[in-house]
């Protein structure tokens, strides 16, 4: 199955093209790829999530940019407004409506504490539905979600493992789960035997190949 309109950026980083529109959500590290943004999402205000620098590179005045309310005062370029989970926006003719995204596994639970009130994504483009989960835990909140596309974290030490995305993935309907934030998290090896670990373990996984260039550490 082909979803030519997902890009993936690297990391967590990907773009939507929705007709004329172009989303991204979490840019970071976007390297030589500079189209001019009409929407951007962003999960939460880690680094490696939320990097005003490539936010900057992409966005004008009249680019919209959504991020939860604990850093809606950070960014000082085009117009701004603020998330909160369990709720439903617009953008640029682009719905999407925002869960919970945090940890629940004791070993990290101070990375991404429910409280802060930081979410993952439900975005409907050009008729797919896309699941960006941001930096969380297997969560109930996932659970029976439908969709078509879920992308799923499986680094570890931030977010669940690759075994916790095998089990999340069989709790959710969609028609293609792609793994995420993990080459620079696990390293070059570890990172390719979670890849296979999620293909050979996942009913209708893919992978997505980077439009950026692949790295595999936060140096």
């Amino acid at each position: 199955m082909e979803f030519d309109n997902i890009i993936w950026l690297g990391h967590a980083s990907f773009a939507i093209r929705a007709g004329s529109k172009l989303v991204y959500i979490d840019p970071f590290r976007l390297g030589s790829f500079n189209e001019r943004a009409d929407t951007i999402l962003v999960t939460h205000p880690h680094f490696d999530h939320f990097s005003i620098e490539d936010i900057k590179k992409v966005a004008t005045d009249e680019t919209e940019i959504f991020l939860p309310n604990d850093s809606v005062h950070e960014v000082k370029v085009g117009k701004v407004s603020g998330v909160e989970p369990l709720k439903s926006y617009s953008s640029n003719g682009i719905k999407f409506t925002t869960l919970p995204a945090y940890n629940n596994q004791s070993e990290r639970l101070q990375f991404h504490p429910r409280s802060n009130g930081w979410v993952s994504y439900i975005i409907e483009a050009d008729g797919i539905k896309i699941f960006h989960p941001g930096d969380t835990d297997h969560v109930k909140e996932m659970d029976g979600i439908d969709v078509d596309v879920a992308l799923l974290p499986i680094g570890g030490t931030y977010t669940m493992d690759v075994d916790q995305a095998v089990e999340a993935a069989k709790r959710i309907r969609a028609k293609a789960f792609v793994p995420m934030h993990y080459k620079a998290v696990l390293g070059k090896e570890k990172a390719s035997e979670a890849e296979q670990k999620f293909l050979k373990n996942v009913k209708d996984s893919m992978l997505l190949k980077e439009a950026t260039e692949p790295y595999y550490s936060f140096g």
